[in-house]
């Protein structure tokens, strides 16, 4: 599943191409939305909000999708071939660009003002401008709330805090020296982890290529866990374990190593 700072790119990407144009096409691919037509309205803006995005347009409506496990938006120039044909599930198009969406997982329209109804249950978003400790502190609080679940899975619940996902888990947990296995509520600086998250996917959401680097910051570093089971740890040099995490069909692969990161 993308992590936050990818759709944060995404989100940048349909900005920079539909912001301010009016519609010369849109064409819903789902069944829901299929007579839908938002042709004749400009693109206001397109908002990241954990890993949902939401265009909003003219008229107080709002396109509202999420890439789930591996949907992408493809931005093209305007007229370009459609590729992957029966997995496209929404285009939005101007007299220069397309926004082609393949695979989406979720495409919803709805009215701009009723947004709750699709993000309104998300915990405090880690890429958010206006983070700052307090919403540092109520993801915490959210967190511990649960204090029998693993930090594991507390993390990727985005009820607790929105946008990390199982990279970023991974960096996390080993730059705090805590086991994906251990209770949330056993985790002593639940704010001090959520900071260390956002200062992270903070870093992570101007790199194009994706994740490259961790806590240091020369070009080409390696993560530190991530994708890295059976391989030695960058600090110890013990093994670093992967397996899975949650029950299904939730259970999402964890990366750590169990003397950096002790139960």
């Amino acid at each position: 599943m993308p992590e936050g700072d990818a759709v944060y790119r995404a989100a940048a990407r349909l900005r920079a191409a539909l912001d301010g144009r009016v519609l010369t096409r849109s064409d819903f691919r789902v069944p829901r939305h299929a007579t839908a037509d938002l042709t004749g309205r400009a693109v206001l803006t397109t908002a990241s909000r954990g890993k949902h995005l939401l265009t909003r347009v003219e008229g107080g409506l709002t396109v509202h999708t999420h890439l789930r496990m591996d949907g992408s938006w493809r931005v093209e120039r305007a007229g370009a071939p459609l590729r992957a044909g029966h997995l496209i599930r929404l285009v939005l198009a101007n007299e220069r660009w397309q926004a082609v969406g393949v695979r989406l997982g979720m495409v919803d329209l709805l009215r701009t003002d009723q947004e709750d109804r699709v993000v309104g249950h998300l915990g405090p978003d880690l890429l958010d401008p206006e983070w700052d400790q307090e919403q540092a502190a109520r993801a915490a609080r959210n967190i511990a709330a649960r204090p029998g679940t693993t930090i594991g899975e507390a993390l990727l619940d985005q009820r607790n805090v929105a946008g990390i996902g199982t990279i970023w888990r991974a960096e996390t947990l080993f730059l705090s020296g805590v086991s994906p296995y251990r209770p949330a509520g056993e985790v002593d600086d639940l704010a001090g982890m959520m900071e260390l998250a956002h200062r992270l996917m903070d870093a992570g959401k101007n790199q194009s290529g994706g994740p490259v680097t961790t806590g240091d910051r020369r070009p080409g570093r390696r993560l530190w866990a991530y994708g890295r089971a059976g391989r030695p740890c960058l600090r110890c040099g013990n093994k670093v374990i992967g397996d899975e995490l949650g029950a299904q069909p939730y259970e999402r692969a964890i990366f750590y190593c169990p003397v950096c990161q002790p139960r």
